[in-house]
């Protein structure tokens, strides 16, 4: 017979459960290294048919490295698994590995497609950049804050005009000036980093046939065009177009229960980053482009019906299609098609 396992893995220890027939055979715990977990699974269930674990921090090295161990890895939604999960009446991992383990066995789960490292690299060079813009951002505000109480008012400016302020206020301040000035130095350092994580960044969409793509919309950059492709890899994991924006959050969520049947807000599922990314796009195009385009004319129709925040969320799902559509066609940006409602 078939052996079924639930994994519930943790930073150090995985718990694991393992069923056959219908009921559970062994569980225990195991050090969260996939080699130690797939000898124990060898060991235990030489028959095994599914090993299910769900999306968290370690997915997506643990499913690569377990399906390189050739064990057949399932990685499930976390939130379809919770609903399963909340019916046991104690919240403890192995609990929770024998109901992944059950998850496993009945087949009521919706597995996750795990995305290759060569993607994950390239986000994660967009997720560093983008914290360090942050961050930069947080020193400025920060620095304005400590010199207005003391009444310095740094002027507008960003980048070297802002250092050049801050040191011109601080000729004659030579208390202030020694805590301000170590801020500024640290600023200053996280900047060009920043900077050379863009460069980076920039180069690698450059050489990219998919980002250039991409980035022939207006209002479409480098790191939208990288974020995107990277986030959909293939655009044969999606069967319709139009798939791409309930994936991402951006279409709108129906309550019906009887006599009641309405549609509410977005559903802001999916990626986040990526979603806002998309919705400063469509910002970009309804307001400062000067690039006429189908989508542009159809986003600033709908502007005047239902508003500029509905309009930039339409826009930005319509975006998410039509940059699918182009990824799967390899056309670039056709300025003079018509855009559907």
């Amino acid at each position: 017979m078939e052996e079924y396992i639930g994994l519930d893995v943790s930073m150090k220890e995985t718990a694991v459960s393992i069923r056959r027939g219908g009921k559970r055979i062994w569980r225990g715990k195991c050090p969260s290294d996939p080699k130690l977990i797939a000898d124990l699974i060898r060991k235990r269930a030489p028959s095994v048919r599914r090993v299910v674990f769900e999306t968290g921090p370690l997915s997506v090295w643990l499913y690569h490295a377990l399906c390189a161990e050739g064990l057949p890895a399932i990685c499930i939604d976390a939130r379809h698994a919770k609903a399963a999960l909340d019916m046991a009446p104690n919240k403890t991992d192995a609990n929770d590995a024998d109901g992944l383990a059950h998850l496993a066995e009945v087949g009521f789960f919706r597995e996750v497609r795990v995305k290759g490292f060569d993607s994950m690299l390239t986000r994660t060079l967009v997720a560093a950049r983008t914290r360090l813009v942050r961050i930069c951002t947080e020193l400025s505000n920060q620095i304005r804050g400590l010199m207005k109480t003391f009444g310095l008012v740094v002027p507008a400016g960003k980048g070297s005009t802002f250092e050049k302020n801050v040191r011109g206020l601080l000729v004659d301040q030579d208390g202030l000036a020694a805590i301000v000035l170590p801020m500024m130095e640290a600023w200053r350092s996280l900047r060009i980093r920043a900077a050379e994580l863009g460069r980076q960044l920039v180069a690698g969409a450059r050489q990219n046939q998919a980002c250039r793509i991409l980035m022939s919309i207006p209002g479409v950059g480098a790191i939208t065009a990288t974020s995107f492709a990277t986030a959909i890899e293939d655009p044969d994991n999606f069967k319709q177009s139009r798939s791409v924006g309930a994936w991402l959050g951006l279409t709108t969520r129906r309550y019906q229960s009887g006599e009641v049947d309405y549609d509410g807000h977005i559903s802001r599922r999916g990626d986040r980053h990526l979603r806002g990314l998309l919705f400063e796009a469509a910002t970009v195009i309804l307001t400062r482009s000067s690039a006429e385009s189908g989508l542009r004319r159809w986003g600033l129709k709908l502007r005047e019906r239902v508003g500029f925040k509905r309009a930039a969320v339409a826009v930005a799902r319509k975006l998410a299609v039509v940059m699918r559509t182009m990824l799967r066609t390899g056309e670039f940006f056709d300025r003079s098609a018509s855009t559907a409602a």
